[in-house]
Order: structure tokens, then C-alpha cells, then sequence
């Protein structure tokens, strides 16, 4: 036991009875979450690229950025007169509606509504994970200090991971399963989401949760923006959570491209995109298991942010100087598992040392809007360079340029996230 002891404070640090507890419910929270999301993510590429076209992807980037700000605009009222849990009773089952009669349209539908079809698929997943994801991390954020997250976020993306690794799994077999039972999947695991965040609320959280009260001043739809660019913190939590979208994207054209021109079908595409998916999140579990903690804790949070855009400029040049489908696939692998796996737990603490309005509003337009514009920057990239070899080439001198900012953004705030600590210092 002690040998298991040691290496389990190795790898976590001091994390209590209860803080296992907690997290670990919280990771099998986020699992459904992640798990419906990469069940449904290389479907709605695959579907959209075979009924609308490959070509009409850019566009349809640029599409979910417009059709965001209605939804978030929604969002940030609902902030103000529910409760913060509630919002997951509402929203999420919209969504999981949603998809169900999608399912139902698609197992009845004739040729000629697929196009329609193609984008209410694409533009639904791309608004509901945004939207779920950054409810998920501002409702943790508000239950949790700096020191137990250092310890527990790594906890919650590795349990997380098995969803992930699910997720695709189901979608590796699209030619056996088929499509509308796939998205039906998917909604069962959205409608699931609520009930797990009832059940922690009632049995983990009853007398500490600090979100649940509803506040007596609405401060109105566009508070989190004013809040966003009034503050230089805010703005490089934004830069360190979007401008990796913008590479990350331009490189997914090209591997979706590239996946195009050897497989013919959607269900083959789905299936390799599937394959995609399930092996960077594997290589995520891996890593939150065994380094996420480890090392935020050795090497410190700045130090760790700093890391991702290093790595991701190496990886852009080795895409540049071999564009095959398979270092494309690599690629990706590694660049997904750092994202989820290292920048998402540092970039998540970061926002512990600010106010409710801040996690709830500010974070809402950055993880929704921002990170949709971001990746319609990438998507704008993609319809200015329609040919793939002039796609790589440009595509990664404007990735250089990106990659030089976020350094300069993680260096920023990982200071100021240290200076916040220190000071005990809110942002608001």
C-alpha cells in the first residue's frame, strides 16, 4: 500500500478522500460530455464533407461564428435568472432533443434534404459543445481554490478521457451502426449530462457549492464582453484558449482533405475520423494520467502554458515539410492531447482567481465566441487557399505568426495568474 500510496502522491499530489470523491464524479460528468461530443464530431465532418462538400467546411466554420451570438446572447440572460446548475437542466436537454429528431429526420429523409440536414448537424454540435464544455468548467471553477485544482483538474480530464475514447468507438463502426442510430446514441448520452450534475449538486456539493445563488442585479446580455475587453487577463485567457484553434483547424482541413481523396464514402470518412479521434484521446488519457499533475505541479502553470505553443510550432513545421495523410494524422494526435490534456487544465485554473461573472459571462463569449471566431480565422485561411499544397504552405507561415503571439500570451498570464495568487487578488 505504500508503494501505491507514493506513486499515487506522485502523480496527484495531496488529494483528500473527499477531493477523489468529487473529482472523480466530476470526471464521469465530463465523460458524457466528451463522449457525445467525439461521437458526434467526425460524424458531422464526414456527413457535412459528403452531402454539402469538403469544400464548403471553411465556410461552415464561418457560419457557426454567426450563428453563436443569438445562442450566446440567450445564454448570457439565463445566466442571470437561473440558478447556475439549472442551466444544465435546460440546455442540455434542448440539445438532446435536437438530435433526436435529426435522427428521426435522417432515417426518413429524401436526397433532397441532406444539404439542410448536412448544416443543422455541423452547426448543432459545433453550438453545443462550446456552450456545454464552458457551463461544465465555470460550474467546477466556482466549487474549487488554486491548490485543490492543481491537484484535481488533472483528475477530472483523465476520467474523462474514457468517454473519449468511447465516443469514437461507436463512430469507428458507422457502416454497421449507421448514421441515425449513431446521433441517437449521442443524445442519450446529452440527456444523461443533467442528471449527473443533479446527483452532484444533491450528494457532493449541497453545503459548499457556491454558484446556486441566483444573483439580485442582471447585469444585462453583453457584461461578459465589456467584462472581456476591459480586461488585459481576460484578453490573454482568450489568446492562450483560441489562437491554437486557429493551427489546429487549418491543419484539420488539411487532414480532412487528405482523408477525402483516399476514402470515398461518409461512413469510411466517419470511420477513419473516428480512428483519429479515439487515438488522441487515448494518448490524452495517457498523459492526464501519468503528467498533466505531475507537471503543473514540477513545472509551474506559466511554464506549462508556455510548453503548447512551443511544441505546436514544431509540429507545423514538420506538417510543412511532410503533408501526408498519416503525419497529418499524427499531428493532430499530439496536437488534441496537448490541448485537452495540458493547456485545458492550466488555462481552467486560470480563471479561479476571478468573479462569478467573470466564469460565467467572460468565459462564456471566450470558450463560445471566441473560440468560434478563432477557428473561423482558420476557416477563412481554408477559403482563401482552396488547393490543399497551397493551404499547407500559407496555411503554415500564418500558423508561425499565431504560434509567436500565443507564446507571448501564456507568458503574460501565466505571470499575472502567479501576481493574482500572491496578491489574493480577484478579477472582476
Amino acid at each position: 500500500m505504500s508503494l501505491i500510496s507514493s506513486l499515487l502522491h506522485a502523480l496527484w499530489g495531496d488529494l483528500t478522500r473527499e477531493e477523489y470523491k468529487k473529482f472523480g464524479f466530476l470526471s464521469v460528468t465530463l465523460s458524457f460530455i466528451v463522449g457525445t461530443y467525439w461521437l458526434l464530431r467526425p460524424l458531422k465532418d464526414a456527413f457535412f464533407s459528403s452531402v454539402v462538400g469538403a469544400l464548403y467546411l471553411p465556410y461552415a466554420k464561418i457560419s457557426s461564428l454567426i450563428f453563436l451570438i443569438p445562442i450566446i446572447l440567450l445564454y448570457s440572460k439565463l445566466v442571470d435568472i437561473f440558478k447556475k446548475q439549472q442551466l444544465f437542466y435546460i440546455i442540455a436537454p434542448c440539445y438532446g432533443i435536437f438530435f433526436l429528431c435529426i435522427a428521426y429526420i435522417l432515417s426518413n429523409s429524401m436526397a433532397e434534404k441532406c444539404c439542410f440536414l448536412g448544416w443543422a448537424i455541423y452547426l448543432g454540435v459545433e453550438s453545443f459543445v462550446l456552450l456545454i464544455f464552458s457551463m461544465f468548467w465555470s460550474f467546477v471553477a466556482s466549487t474549487t481554490d488554486t491548490a485543490s485544482a492543481k491537484r484535481g483538474y488533472a483528475l477530472i480530464f483523465a476520467g474523462a478521457q474514457i468517454g473519449t475514447i468511447i465516443g469514437p468507438e461507436f463512430a469507428k463502426h458507422a457502416t454497421q451502426i449507421g448514421i441515425p442510430t449513431l446521433i441517437s446514441i449521442a443524445a442519450g448520452g446529452i440527456l444523461i449530462i443533467p442528471i449527473m450534475i443533479m446527483f452532484f449538486v444533491r450528494f457532493y456539493q449541497r453545503d459548499s457549492i457556491v454558484v446556486v445563488q441566483k444573483k439580485d442585479d442582471a447585469t444585462g446580455f453583453f457584461e461578459g464582453l465589456r467584462l472581456l475587453c476591459t480586461r488585459p487577463y481576460l484578453i490573454g485567457i482568450l489568446g492562450i484558449s483560441t489562437l491554437g484553434s486557429i493551427i489546429a483547424t487549418i491543419l484539420e482541413f488539411e487532414l480532412i482533405y487528405r482523408a477525402r481523396e483516399t476514402y470515398q464514402s461518409a461512413e469510411k470518412v466517419t470511420e477513419f475520423l473516428g480512428l483519429y479521434g479515439q487515438s488522441a484521446n487515448f494518448l490524452t488519457l495517457l498523459f492526464a494520467l501519468f503528467g498533466t499533475s505531475f507537471i503543473i505541479r514540477k513545472f509551474g502553470l506559466m511554464l506549462s502554458l508556455v510548453a503548447y505553443p512551443i511544441v505546436v510550432g514544431i509540429i507545423v513545421y514538420c506538417v510543412w515539410w511532410s503533408p501526408t495523410l498519416w503525419v497529418l494524422f499524427t499531428a493532430m494526435v499530439i496536437i488534441k492531447c496537448l490541448a485537452y490534456a495540458l493547456n485545458s487544465p492550466c488555462k481552467e485554473i486560470m480563471y479561479i482567481p476571478t468573479s462569478s461573472d467573470v466564469k460565467f459571462k467572460a468565459k462564456s463569449w471566450i470558450d463560445t465566441v471566441g473560440y468560434r471566431f478563432a477557428e473561423s480565422l482558420g476557416g477563412a485561411v481554408g477559403v482563401i487557399f482552396p488547393v490543399i499544397a497551397n493551404l499547407i504552405f500559407f496555411g503554415s507561415i500564418i500558423s508561425f505568426g499565431v504560434v509567436g503571439l500565443w507564446t507571448v500570451a501564456a507568458i503574460y498570464v501565466g505571470k499575472k495568474n502567479q501576481q493574482l495568487i500572491k496578491d489574493g487578488t480577484i478579477i472582476d
